[in-house]
């Protein structure tokens, strides 16, 4: 397992896996660590990923400041990672929000990214963010589902700041809540770092001005990817496309039958769909 020393010395680890042209891989959670990430769903047969930890998760270590655990003060964690692997420019990969850190980095570091991909990513930074209202919508899609009505009624009061989150309202992130899907919720609460989770949002709308950080994408020459769920509640394909406004070259590919983690509910078309992106050929159909 290979580390690097961020800019004010926490040691960062990253893991390498698969073959081909190389891909940086932020994981979302917030501060979950990268293992949840596995090979996304056989795209490591196609390129060689670099899945970062951030600081304080999986195998990086604790930094000194709890402060840094902000999304917009890991940007640099991120370039010193590119500068690492010696690789002049990069394809990123942000996944949920992830994609808020890749899209900062996208944001200082301009020149640096190749191609941008964010898998069902509501870009907080912003001030785009999903709502009550855009989850019980997507939640009301799942009506048919066994668990339905024992989760839906937990999941309003959840949002209402009625009641607390509870395991039932897990399967609405997931297209399908099979043993897989159950087996990466078991593994959440282990892989998340409590304190750097309810750090990584905090504080950041003020922090960052969404006006300047839209001016700044409007120079962004690289091609974007938002990749949304038709299921997922947070975003919503709608977000997503109100999201690609924000860059100059972007797509948005909605991924049918697909929750939070679209690799874990249909692989051969999450890695189809994100490999010709990568490879800049035709698009193919993500329905």
């Amino acid at each position: 397992m290979p580390t690097f020393p961020a800019a004010d010395g926490t040691r960062l680890a990253y893991h390498v896996r698969g073959e081909g042209e190389p891909l940086v891989v932020l994981p979302g959670g917030p501060m979950r660590a990268s293992a949840y990430l596995g090979d996304l769903g056989g795209l490591t047969s196609h390129r060689r990923l670099f899945l970062l930890d951030l600081r304080g998760t999986g195998d990086s270590a604790v930094p000194a400041d709890p402060e840094t655990y902000r999304c917009d003060r890991q940007v640099d964690d991120v370039e010193a990672l590119r500068a690492r692997l010696g690789l002049e420019r990069t394809a990123l990969l942000g996944h949920s929000a992830g994609g808020s850190l890749a899209v900062l980095y996208a944001a200082r570091y301009p020149r640096r990214v190749s191609r941008l991909v964010l898998v069902t990513t509501a870009v907080r930074p912003l001030g785009l963010r999903a709502t009550a209202d855009d989850r019980l919508a997507a939640a009301r899609l799942r009506q048919d589902e066994p668990w339905f009505a024992r989760a839906y009624p937990k999941l309003v009061a959840c949002l209402a700041g009625e009641g607390a989150y509870e395991d039932d309202i897990t399967p609405f992130f997931h297209g399908r809540w099979d043993a897989a899907a159950q087996a990466l919720a078991a593994a959440d609460a282990a892989q998340t770092a409590e304190e750097a989770h309810d750090r990584y949002y905090a504080g950041v709308e003020s922090a960052v001005d969404p006006a300047q950080l839209r001016a700044r994408l409007a120079r962004l020459t690289a091609p974007v990817l938002l990749l949304a769920g038709s299921l997922d509640g947070g975003p919503r394909p709608e977000l997503a496309r109100r999201t690609a406004a924000a860059f100059p070259r972007a797509e948005v590919a909605v991924q049918s039958g697909a929750g939070h983690y679209p690799w874990m509910d249909d692989a051969d078309r999450f890695v189809r769909r994100v490999t010709a992106f990568l490879d800049g050929a035709a698009a193919p159909s993500a329905g």
